[in-house]
C-alpha cells in the first residue's frame, strides 16, 4: 500500500483553506496546511483591513467546527439591509424615493431559525479564530512554505515545496487565492477581467447607533457600502475608479474626511476613521474547471467575484463544506479520495452555484455602476417591484443567507 504524509494537502491557510482543514479533521481525515506566509502574519491588523458578511448558513458551519464561539464577541448581527440608488453622494438623506430595497431578518425568521441576515466580522478576527481552532485541533501547518509544483500519478499526488521538501497525499487542494500555484500546476485556465475599479476599505466609528443596519448605496462610480461592526463601528467599502481610489488612500486625513462625509451623509452623526485605509483591486476570475487528476480547487482559487453582494468568502466556505462531505462519503465506502469519480461529485455540486453567482455579481455591478438614464430607469423599476413582492424579497434574503439549494450538512448545522 502507498504510504502518504496526509490524506489531503491543502495549499493556502487563509479563511477558506483553514475552514476546509477543520472540516477535513471533523470528517476523520488527516490534512496538512501549507502557506507561503508565516501563520502569525495573517493575524496582523495591517494584513487585511476588510470585514466579511458571513451568511447565517456559513456561521452554522463554524459552530459545528468549533470556530463560532471564538468569533461571537466580534460578530455584529445584520438584521436589516437597505439598498438605495441615487445620482449624487449622500448615503442617507431621509428621502430614498422609490428606488430602494429593504430586507428585514424578521421576514425569514421561520426558515432561518431566528438567525440574522448575516454577521459582519473583521477578517483579522476570523483569521485569528480559525488559527486558534486549527492549533487546538492539532492540524499540521507548514508556514512559511511555498508550493512550487505538483506531480500526480495513478496512486498519489506529490507536492514540491520551495525549500526542497515533498509531501504525498491522494489529494491536493488549491486554496491559495486568485494566484494559485496548484491551479497552474493542474493546467487549469481562468477566465475573467478587471473592473477598472478599486475598493477603498476603512473602518469608522460613529456617534449614533447603527442599529445593525447595512447600507448599500449605488453611485455611478460603483457601490458605497456601510456595514455594521461591533462597538458602533462600520466597515466602509467604497468603490471608485482605480486612480481615484489610490488618491483617496494617500489623501490627507482632512481631504479623505471631506470626501467621506459627502458620501456618508450625516444620518449617523459624526464619523471618525480608525486604523489604516486599504485599496483592493476588483476583478472577476473563474476557473474553467474545479478539479483535475488528484487536485481540487476551492475558494478564490476557483472563483473570485465582485464584492457587490458580499458573497465571495461564503462561496469558498460552501466549497469547503461540500468537498469535506464528498470526501467523508468516499472514505466510508473505501473509495480513492483523489479519484476522478469522487472529485467530479464535488465539481458537479458546486459548479452551477459558483458560475451563476459570478455572473450575477458581474451583471449587478455593470447595471448599477453607471448613470445611463434608460438603465437607471429600468433598475429603479426593478427595485421597486421586488420591494413590493414579499416572496421575491424573501427569496433574495434566503439566497444571501446561503440557504437555497442542495446544502451540505455543515451549512445546515449538522455534523458529518
Amino acid at each position: 500500500m502507498t504510504q502518504y504524509d496526509a490524506d489531503v494537502v491543502i495549499a493556502g491557510a487563509g479563511m477558506a483553506g483553514a475552514t476546509f482543514a477543520l472540516a477535513a479533521v471533523h470528517a476523520g481525515l488527516k490534512p496538512i496546511l501549507v502557506d507561503p506566509l508565516p501563520f502569525e502574519s495573517q493575524l496582523a491588523e495591517t494584513f487585511d483591513g476588510r470585514a466579511s458578511a458571513i451568511a447565517y448558513s456559513s456561521f452554522r458551519q463554524w459552530r459545528v467546527l468549533g470556530v463560532a464561539e471564538r468569533l461571537a464577541e466580534h460578530a455584529e448581527r445584520m438584521d436589516h439591509i437597505l439598498v438605495t440608488d441615487g445620482h449624487t453622494p449622500g448615503a442617507a438623506r431621509g428621502q430614498v424615493g422609490a428606488s430602494f430595497l429593504r430586507f428585514d431578518a424578521e421576514e425569514i425568521a421561520d426558515r432561518a431559525e431566528g438567525e440574522p441576515l448575516g454577521y459582519m466580522i473583521e477578517n483579522r478576527r476570523i483569521r485569528a479564530g480559525l488559527a486558534e481552532t486549527v492549533r487546538e485541533a492539532g492540524i499540521e501547518v507548514l508556514a512559511p512554505a511555498a508550493v512550487v509544483g505538483v506531480e500526480v500519478d495513478q496512486r498519489c499526488a506529490t507536492v514540491r515545496l520551495k525549500d526542497g521538501r515533498t509531501l504525498t497525499a491522494p489529494l491536493v487542494v488549491g486554496a491559495e487565492g486568485r494566484v494559485s500555484p496548484v491551479r497552474e500546476a493542474a493546467g487549469i485556465n481562468c477566465i475573467g477581467w478587471e473592473y477598472r475599479q478599486g475598493g477603498v476599505v476603512a473602518t469608522v466609528r460613529m456617534d449614533r447607533p447603527h442599529g445593525g443596519v447595512a447600507h448599500e448605496y449605488f453611485l455611478p462610480s460603483g457601490p458605497f457600502a456601510i456595514l455594521p461592526l461591533t462597538e458602533n463601528r462600520a466597515s466602509l467599502v467604497w468603490t471608485e475608479p482605480k486612480a481615484r481610489a489610490e488618491a483617496l488612500r494617500h489623501a490627507s486625513p482632512e481631504a479623505f474626511d471631506a470626501h467621506l462625509r459627502r458620501r456618508f451623509g450625516d444620518f449617523l452623526g459624526g464619523v471618525t476613521v480608525e486604523g489604516p485605509r486599504f485599496v483592493y483591486p476588483l476583478t472577476l476570475s473563474l476557473a474553467e474547471r474545479m478539479t483535475a487528476p488528484r487536485i481540487a480547487l476551492l475558494g478564490d482559487s476557483a472563483h473570485g467575484v465582485h464584492p457587490i453582494a458580499g458573497q465571495g468568502l461564503n462561496l469558498g466556505l460552501k466549497d469547503a463544506a461540500a468537498l469535506a462531505e464528498v470526501l467523508v462519503d468516499a472514505l466510508r465506502i473505501g473509495e480513492d479520495l483523489g479519484s476522478e469519480a469522487v472529485l467530479e461529485r464535488y465539481a458537479r455540486w458546486r459548479r452551477f452555484d459558483n458560475v451563476m453567482l459570478a455572473a450575477a455579481t458581474d451583471v449587478f455591478n455593470r447595471m448599477f455602476s453607471n448613470d445611463f438614464p434608460l438603465v437607471r430607469a429600468a433598475r429603479g423599476v426593478g427595485m421597486a417591484v421586488v420591494n413590493r413582492i414579499g416572496p421575491a424579497r424573501r427569496f433574495f434574503m434566503t439566497e444571501a443567507g446561503g440557504a437555497v439549494g442542495d446544502l451540505p450538512k455543515l451549512l445546515r448545522g449538522q455534523g458529518l
